[in-house]
């Protein structure tokens, strides 16, 4: 119960990062189809790997019943992605150093109180670039979901590990109940013979 709580939360925030993360890449790699020109590989890469981790989010968590069965082949998946988003991460992290937001002294403004006089402000002037902010998003849901895919691997590893304990339990549980129940019908055959052996030694 505790594994269905934890797994579809993580699951759900790697669908929740992961939807605006493709939406963003979705925006420039538009755009650079439009102008007939190759897609950088730090968008394309990140856009893949956003697009696949989605797609396999949604897939586990709507097929619980199944991924829950197989949880050992969902963690390793899930370590896969955690390695893609890494690698996807890497090739954007140029973008950490740069600064999106630009500030400059404006033009001054007057302020006036009325009979009390009047009074000069000088303004700034703040612009934010659209495309660079973008990226930082994208970059900063990039190391978001490797970290959640981290823990979903683990929580899978773990449920996976326990399902296939218990296997274990009832298989030996039930040979050893089979073999019982095999003696004990032989030792009853093995009285039926002698008490018949016997019964034909006395006549």
């Amino acid at each position: 119960m505790l594994f269905a709580i934890f797994f579809a939360f993580w699951r759900f925030m790697e669908i929740i990062t992961l939807i605006p993360t493709m939406g963003m890449l979705a925006y420039f790699v538009h755009g650079y189809v439009d102008a007939n020109l190759l897609t950088p590989n730090y968008i394309l890469i990140l856009f893949i790997v956003s697009v696949l981790g989605l797609a396999w989010a949604l897939f586990t968590l709507f097929s619980y019943h199944r991924s829950s069965s197989n949880a050992q082949f969902v963690s390793l998946v899930d370590l896969g992605f955690v390695g893609a988003f890494i690698a996807a991460v890497y090739y954007l992290s140029f973008i950490k150093d740069v600064n999106c937001v630009s500030v400059a002294p404006g033009s001054p403004a007057d302020i006036s109180f009325g009979i009390f006089g009047s009074a000069r402000l000088n303004t700034l002037d703040v612009s934010l670039n659209k495309t660079c902010s973008m990226l930082k998003a994208c970059f900063a849901f990039g190391i978001m979901n490797a970290i959640f895919f981290f823990f979903t691997a683990i929580l899978a590893w773990i449920h996976g590990g326990k399902a296939e304990v218990r296997e274990k339990k009832y298989v030996r549980e039930t040979r050893s109940h089979g073999g019982s129940r095999r003696r004990s019908h032989s030792g009853s055959h093995r009285s039926h013979r002698s008490s018949h052996s016997h019964s034909r030694a006395y006549v």
